[in-house]
């Protein structure tokens, strides 16, 4: 199949004069809901120029075998940050700080769908977002994967590409590095465990370092579909999990780290990355050297050394972001350590250390700039480093 498939970006909003910007958003949001609204209660997709669409959950529309049953995964509380210190807003990732000690992670199921279609695109901030639509035009929801007015053109085009069976797995932005690790290579494990993956489809135009994790656990792809394609295929088959679920997380460490042994202790910097820099670092970095920290600038390491490095690690401190990821080649018991903004608190990396049976500290960083919290600025101090090493000691 060509490569030269158009890539389908969703447009930027467009401007309205003459109306207040509070005016316009409320319109659009009223809008917005509406469509919704109206595609649940069965208007046909056509009616709304296609924006919009019946949405249910996919397992409601597949064939489904459980593979693992919901099941607690215990955590203890992070060092540095008491009970009472945790944070109950669960914002859009589904749950809080304060869930995870007695969080219940949810099933494995693998689905099977028959007459299936996968569109993909790009949102209008660039990012890789996909739905699957069933033959009745229905948007079937996964984590991450799901129908957005963006769609609809490619709900209009014809498949470029069929297939009798094919197996999917990529999510929302799965080309981002720790989306990828958390997301997605425990699912392709499991499915090559299982015996499923003779018939994976991936997007077209991946990071390196996605094939290069594909290597470490001997899968390859049947097929490549590119960007902003649309996918038919005759059976469809999903795995819809738990993304911090312990079985998932563990057996791709099991299948794609280096085998363990070191204690070394690094300390992540972010220095050299566009946002979300550790201000203040010079006032502590030559005490994390004089105790035998290595200091790791991740962007200048190529994958294989990221992960022979974890290997060796026994203590990871890290601002919050992709580094943190990396949990995942490291030995079982590693002491993991982040810094971040409680004013934008993402219990993801600290339900990750959990699943993977690390110890977990955090660091209240004060969050600087404007803007998104996720991409400001952190500043810490050195007096909270060295309260945090001589907890974790």
């Amino acid at each position: 199949m060509s490569k030269n498939v158009p890539l389908y970006v969703a447009p930027a909003e467009a401007e309205v004069t003459g109306l207040p910007g509070r005016l316009r958003r409320r319109l659009r949001w009223m809008g917005e809901r509406w469509g919704r609204r109206a595609a649940q209660a069965g208007v046909p997709p056509m009616l709304l120029a296609g924006r919009y669409r019946r949405h249910v959950p996919a397992a409601e529309a597949a064939t489904a075998s459980i593979i693992h049953p919901p099941a607690p995964v215990p955590a203890d509380l992070p060092i540095g940050l008491p009970a009472s210190g945790l944070p109950r807003e669960a914002g859009w990732f589904g749950f809080s700080f304060s869930d995870v000690p007695l969080r219940a992670a949810g099933p494995t199921r693998l689905l099977s769908i028959a007459d299936a279609r996968v569109l993909t695109g790009r949102t209008a901030f660039g990012d890789f977002s996909p739905a699957i639509l069933d033959a009745a035009g229905r948007s079937l929801d996964l984590r991450e994967i799901r129908h957005r007015p963006f769609h609809a053109p490619l709900a209009r085009r014809a498949p470029d590409m069929h297939r009798r069976r094919a197996v999917w797995i990529a999510e929302r932005v799965f080309d981002n590095y720790a989306h990828w690790f958390t997301a997605h290579l425990g699912k392709l494990v499991c499915l090559r465990d299982l015996g499923e993956l003779g018939d994976l489809v991936l997007p077209m135009d991946r990071p390196a370092w996605v094939d290069a994790s594909l290597a470490r656990i001997g899968v390859a792809p049947a097929a490549e579909l590119p960007r902003g394609a649309v996918l038919a295929a005759d059976e469809l088959v999903l795995l819809e999990c738990d993304r911090f679920r312990p079985e998932l997380l563990t057996a791709a460490r099991s299948a794609a780290a280096d085998p363990p042994g070191g204690a070394e202790k690094v300390f992540v910097t972010r220095r050299a990355a566009r946002g979300r820099r550790l201000l203040g670092e010079e006032t502590f970095v030559p005490f994390l050297e004089a105790q035998g920290f290595k200091i790791a600038e991740m962007e200048h390491l190529t994958f294989e050394a990221q992960v022979a490095l974890m290997s060796r690690t026994k203590l990871l401190l890290a601002p919050h972001g992709a580094g943190l990821a990396n949990m995942l080649f490291c030995a079982p018991g590693t002491t993991i350590i982040e810094i971040a903004d409680p004013g934008y608190p993402n219990p993801n990396f600290y339900a990750m250390a959990a699943a993977l049976g690390h110890r977990y500290g955090y660091v209240a960083a004060r969050g600087v700039g404007a803007g998104h919290p996720l991409r400001r600025d952190l500043e810490v101090t050195r007096a909270q480093i060295e309260s945090i090493l001589d907890r974790a000691a």
